[in-house]
This record gives C-alpha cells, structure tokens and sequence, in this order.
C-alpha cells in the first residue's frame, strides 16, 4: 500500500508537466520576450518621439505620439548645432578605424591560431591581461603619444586611437576562428607555390567572412559610440568633434535642449541600427564559429 502511494505521488509531478503543452510553452516564452523586449525598446521610442516635439511638449505628459510633429529638431540639430560636421568626423574615424582594425587583428589572429611559437602562451596571457586596465588610464599616454606624433589635433589621430580599444578581444576572435580551419588548406596552397601571405589574404581571409563582420560590426559600435576618447582629444578643437561629444553639446549651463538633444540622438543611432540589421546574420555566426574555435 506504501508503495502504491508513493509511485502515486511521483507521477503527480509528471502528469501536470505533461499537461503544459509544447505550444504554451512556445506562447509563455513568446509573451515574456515580447515584455522584455518592450522594456528595452521604450527608451529608443520615448527618444524619436521626442525628437519631434518642442521642449514644452515633452514635458507636457502628451505621451508618445506628437500633437503636432515637428522636424525643426532635426534642422537645428544638423545646422545650427553642427551636427552635420560631427556625421563626417564620426564617420571618417568609424570607417578608418575598422578598416586598420580589421586588418591588424586579422593578421595577428592568423599568426595566433595557426602559428605555435615559443613564448605564444605568454604573448596571450599579456594580451587577455591589458583587458583588465581601465580606458581611464590609457587616455593621457595616449594623447601624449598622439601629440608626439604630430596627430594630436587631427582626425588621423583620433582614428587610430580609436583602433586600439578592443583589439586584443578582435585578436582572439580571429585565432579562435581561424584555429578550426582545417590544415589541408595551407598545404594545398604552399604545394601551389602560394606564400604564407597570400594564403592569408586569398584563402584564409575569404573563409573567415562571419568573424571579420563580426568585428567590423563590433568595432563600429565601439568607434560610433565612444565619448570618453573623443571628448579629451578635442576639447581643444571643437571642429574635430564626433557625434557622441556633439550630442553632449546641446546640454547648456542653464538650459538643456531636449528637443534638439534628442533629434541628435536619433540621427546618431539610426545608421548604427540600419548597419547591425543587414548584418546581423553574420555577426551571430561569427561569435558562434570564435566561441566554437
């Protein structure tokens, strides 16, 4: 009878489980993302809703659609707050420096992971150790360096600054990645008479493509996103400014401009939003293919 009871009651258990259906479950996870995903997306609403109402109207509770939409936000912004100056500054340092970026971390990468050299493991442990120094306390050596050089007040300098915040964590993308790739492929190549470089750039490279736009695209959210570096760099020469350090111009001592802060903001994010859409694809493979590596 005991026994009888309790194989009872350890059925119990199963039987409700069997009762939740697989397609609740599939319409509780999709209303708990959809709630989250909600969460998450309302600051970016509130912001493009904003930037077509006056400063009045944004503090007049008139909620998310516009009484009267205004684009006069976003004429001020590009004109008179000179955002338009700040788009191309934004965008010579973005496109520079995932150009250098790719580049270098791709070569070293290759090196890395295909390469077994004496001191390898403690050029990697160096590297993984430069990830815990805070930017804080990398800006000055660097400024110096850049003043050094002759490019402290250029946008040359600014772009090849911005290079250097994730290239160790690009670096490990790429060995990682590139160490999974079979050996048969360098051997066909050097029984072809290719070189080591040419079997990177025409054979290894092109394979790689999911982990080079993952790191195009991680390294233009660093670079479009970055204040911190952009804003010591230029504080003597506002012209040089990226849109980041343009946006926190419209912050007064005595007035913030709200309309106009927020239709930079916009004009700001949205290439950003539009690039990681087309490449989204990729970019998941490639961190899947790194992490796999």
């Amino acid at each position: 009878m005991a026994d009888a009871t309790m194989g009872r009651t350890a059925r119990a258990p199963a039987r409700r489980e069997a009762m939740v259906s697989p397609r609740a479950r599939r319409t509780i996870t999709s209303v708990v993302l959809a709630v989250l995903c909600a969460v998450w997306v309302y600051p970016i609403v509130w912001m493009i809703s904003a930037s077509f109402k006056t400063n009045n109207e944004i503090f007049g509770d008139t909620g998310l659609i516009p009484d009267a939409p205004t684009v006069e936000n976003y004429a001020r912004a590009w004109s008179e707050a000179n955002i338009g100056r700040y788009f191309f500054n934004t965008m010579f340092v973005t496109v520079g420096s995932v150009v250098v970026t790719v580049i270098a971390t791709a070569l070293m990468g290759y090196v890395l992971g295909r390469r077994r050299f004496p001191g390898r493991g403690l050029l990697m442990g160096l590297m993984v150790f430069t990830l815990f120094i805070p930017q804080g306390y990398t800006i000055i050596p660097v400024f110096e360096l850049l003043t050094t050089a002759g490019l402290g007040q250029s946008l040359w300098g600014l772009m090849l600054a911005t290079c250097g915040h994730s290239v160790v964590i690009f670096t490990l993308l790429f060995a990682g990645y590139f160490a999974q790739m079979p050996k048969e492929l360098e051997e066909a190549s050097r029984m072809d008479g290719v070189g080591p470089v040419k079997t990177f750039w025409y054979v290894m490279l092109p394979l790689s493509k999911p982990i080079v736009v993952t790191v195009v695209v991680l390294q233009t959210l660093q670079a479009w996103n970055d204040f911190l570096l952009p804003l010591v760099i230029t504080l003597a020469n506002p012209d040089l400014r990226t849109l980041s350090v343009g946006v926190y111009s419209f912050r007064g001592e005595h007035f913030i401009d709200w309309g106009g802060m927020n239709a930079a903001s916009a004009i700001t994010i949205i290439p950003i939003v539009i690039l990681f859409l087309f490449l989204q694809r990729y970019f998941i493979d490639g961190l899947a293919g790194a992490v796999k590596g």
